[in-house]
């Protein structure tokens, strides 16, 4: 395929609709033999690995199996355990083994729990989904017919397995792991696409459903096809925070002293790397952007500036990548920016970046196994989004697609309207309805966690996932995206509180103080959450 299409594989999470035929009797529970965990899943020394056989079609109990590998972390303090907390980190595709070595509970819960994660079928170390190289004729057949070529290749290499690739067949899985485990109930705790899956658990099995969180929730009526455009608008806003917040530190990255100025240089760069400006509109203009000889129209100036700023970021990108046949996204720092956006903890590496104040790091070369496992949530996510599908496509927006991902590659648009304008799953048809997730009698009401600005799970949409489940709400202040192991005190509080009696009285908190270095880089534990909550929600 000779064309690049950055919304081919976006990390998008969403929840789910309407509920399924249940499937026949599952044979007896299993023993777990507990050992070491692959070093793929980056997993610290206190996890211990096994593995669950479970069926490949629920539909058929009696069929052909997969293999699940399962983590845990013993309860810190056995003789007070009071449960098992299984955790998903979303995606789809995100890599669950390493989740709570990255992203550890409070204190209390790590005393008094058993912390469980689940690796999603399709993933490595749970039966990889493997898929033929994408191949087409040509561009226009790839593009008409992009959904039809991703599930025929992968049907090729798996045979039969593309199709129970779904997130009611990933929740039945977590089941089957109960029943191993030998608990009657259990606790989840679901990030961002993993809201959809524990909700989606609780609706199924609810008199097996302890306490659920459910942290970052995406809204289920815009599966799938409508969450990518929900978000673009929260990742340009949250640019223009980040540059902000980089103004307000101009004594340590001596980059300008407005988000203007910030974006000015910014912006610079990423056209010395891509060699075509980015397409992204400036942040808005203040009295300190004005020239010195347009005081006298200060109010003019910045109105004309502001009310242009989107039209000539995109009229500029555009005839410079006609004129050179550069794309913006080339440029490592533009794609960096809007990867790190969502998480506070990371501005200070595009500002360290942007002030040419990185130390320079041989690159790693990956390993085989890291490649094949890199491959193997790439097609789990695109499988499990078209088998599930069910927001309807929107023709209208087909030009704008094919312009923002062909012609000027604009890395905010593309990934949205590649799935809104229906290319991500063209010439195919959803092969399920997704579970109607709503509270079934659960016996403890869940809590659910969002920041007000979060770009990746937009705060409005979370609110329908919350009338749905009946969950008690904390606000989070600011943007990020993801709260667990962010340092939030007030946060962390009402957490452990919830898990360990099954309720709290907090309904706000403030945002979590950033805990990472403003002039170094972090250290190899804190660096790797971004990598995770960045591509797998």
């Amino acid at each position: 395929m000779g064309v690049r299409l950055l919304g081919a594989v976006v990390a998008i999470g969403a929840a789910a609709g309407v509920l399924t035929t249940p499937p026949q009797a599952v044979a007896a529970p299993q023993s777990l033999q507990w050992g070491p965990c692959p070093k793929v899943h980056s997993t610290s020394s206190a996890v211990q690995c096994a593995t669950v056989v479970v069926p490949r079609d629920y539909a058929k109990p009696n069929g052909p199996t997969i293999n699940v590998t399962v983590s845990r972390i013993p309860a810190r303090d056995p003789a007070h355990k009071i449960g098992v907390l299984v955790g998903n980190p979303g995606g789809p595709g995100g890599d669950a083994l390493g989740l709570f070595s990255w992203a550890p509970p409070p204190a209390p819960v790590r005393d008094r729990f058993d912390l469980v994660a689940v690796q999603p079928r399709g993933l490595w170390s749970a039966t990889p989904i493997r898929c033929a190289k994408f191949n087409a004729d040509n561009d226009i057949e790839a593009l008409m017919n992009y959904g039809a070529i991703n599930r025929q290749r992968c049907e090729r290499q798996s045979p039969g397995y593309p199709s129970t690739i779904t997130t009611e067949n990933t929740a039945r899985d977590i089941e089957m792991v109960r029943r191993a485990l030998g608990v009657n109930k259990l606790s989840l705790y679901g990030l961002s696409y993993g809201t959809t899956l524990m909700a989606t658990y609780a609706t199924l099995y609810p008199q097996h459903t302890d306490r659920l969180v459910l942290d970052s929730a995406v809204d289920p009526t815009g599966v799938w096809n409508r969450v990518g455009n929900d978000q673009t608008p929260g990742y340009k806003a949250r640019v223009n925070a980040m540059m902000t917040w980089i103004a307000q530190h101009d004594n340590i990255y001596h980059l300008g002293k407005t988000p203007l100025a910030v974006y000015r240089k910014w912006s610079a760069l990423v056209e010395k790397q891509a060699g075509v400006p980015p397409s992204l509109a400036a942040p808005p203009a203040q009295v300190g952007d004005v020239p010195p000889g347009l005081k006298a129209v200060s109010q003019q100036y910045i109105a004309g500036v502001n009310l242009t700023a989107d039209v000539r970021a995109r009229w500029e990108n555009f005839v410079a990548t006609m004129l050179t046949g550069k794309e913006q996204s080339d440029s490592s720092l533009l794609v960096g920016t809007r990867q790190l956006a969502p998480d506070r903890n990371y501005w200070p590496i595009v500002a360290l970046r942007l002030a040419n104040k990185l130390p320079r790091r041989k690159a790693v070369k990956p390993t085989q196994e890291e490649i094949a496992a890199a491959e193997a949530s790439s097609n789990m996510h695109n499988i499990i989004m078209c088998n599930e599908n069910q927001y309807p496509a929107q023709p209208s927006q087909i030009p704008a697609a094919l312009f923002s991902n062909l012609v000027v590659s604009d890395v905010f648009d593309a990934p949205g309207l590649f799935w809104g304008a229906g290319i991500a799953c063209a010439g195919t048809t959803p092969i399920v309805r997704p579970v109607a997730t709503r509270n079934r009698g659960l016996a403890v009401q869940p809590l659910l966690i969002n920041s007000l600005g979060d770009p990746q799970t937009p705060y409005r949409g979370a609110m329908t996932l919350r009338a749905q489940m009946g969950a008690h709400l904390i606000t989070v202040g600011g943007g990020d995206h993801g709260q667990l192991a962010r340092g939030n005190r007030p946060l962390d509080a009402a957490i452990a509180q919830y898990l360990i009696t099954g309720h709290t009285s907090v309904t706000s908190t403030p945002q979590a103080p950033i805990t990472t270095p403003l002039t170094r880089l972090p250290g190899p534990t804190s660096a790797s959450r971004s990598e995770r909550v960045g591509y797998g929600w």
